[in-house]
């Protein structure tokens, strides 16, 4: 699977993507723990299973409460360092 740039993005990578706090948007870091295809709509969409690190920007949206894995749409993310987790 790709980010909107063109990287490839595989298991284990850092990657930086959009994540809604209430009304407004952080951006976050987080590492990619899997990938998955699913169909919805009558199209082939892909999914990305994120771990986040807990680094986020946003001086005004507070702390992130929980560092819990959630499933994203790859479209807002990018690589930001590959084999991160592997090293």
């Amino acid at each position: 699977m790709f980010d909107y740039a063109g990287e490839a993005v595989e298991t284990g990578d850092l990657i930086i993507y959009a994540a809604r706090v209430g009304n407004r948007v952080r951006v976050s870091d987080a590492v990619v723990e899997a990938i998955r295809w699913t169909r919805a709509a009558g199209r082939i969409l892909p999914e990305v299973k994120v771990q986040p690190t807990g680094v986020d920007s946003g001086w005004g949206t507070g702390a992130r409460k929980t560092l819990r894995t959630e499933w994203i749409s790859p479209e807002h993310m990018r690589l930001k360092t590959a084999g991160f987790a592997n090293d």
